[in-house]
């Protein structure tokens, strides 16, 4: 079972805001993902979600996933191949500590909207918005 304190504290509507909001100044795509697993390596768990939400079929191959797996207690941030290419490790493991400082003092929403927040920007400066963007993704956040 997923922590309530997690649970009650999620708050969807913001995250889904926060998402929108990043996504009007990028062509790239922004995803959440909530795993009811307790994945022992978040890396792996974030990269086979990645494949399964068919996040590396975006035009640019511009995707962002924010994996979370409550149960476990980890999360993971994976950008597809031009945005890895682009930005790096160094740029994914900021934002995982900065997420990770929110998480600790039980911040979940803002945690995950500061990590949304944070790939948006790079995502901006790496991908601009177009005249012709479309919304690739849903905006959501999912759950399995």
């Amino acid at each position: 079972m997923i922590p309530k304190p997690f649970l009650q504290r999620l708050e969807d509507e913001k995250i889904v805001s926060a998402i929108q909001s990043a996504e009007s100044k990028t062509s790239g795509e922004i995803r959440v993902f909530i795993s009811d697993a307790e994945p022992a390596d978040p890396l792996a768990g974030a990269k086979l979600q990645f494949e399964r939400m068919e996040m590396a079929n975006t035009k640019d191959r511009n995707g962002v996933l924010i994996f979370v797996a409550p149960k476990s207690r980890n999360f993971a941030i994976i950008g597809d191949e031009a945005v890895h290419a682009r930005c790096g490790e160094q740029f994914w493991k900021k934002i995982a500590d900065e997420m990770s400082g929110r998480f600790k003092q039980g911040q979940f929403t803002d945690g995950i909207i500061h990590g949304v927040a944070a790939a948006g920007e790079v995502l901006s400066q790496h991908f601009p918005r177009q005249a012709d963007d479309v919304n690739e993704l849903p905006d959501k956040v999912e759950r399995a």
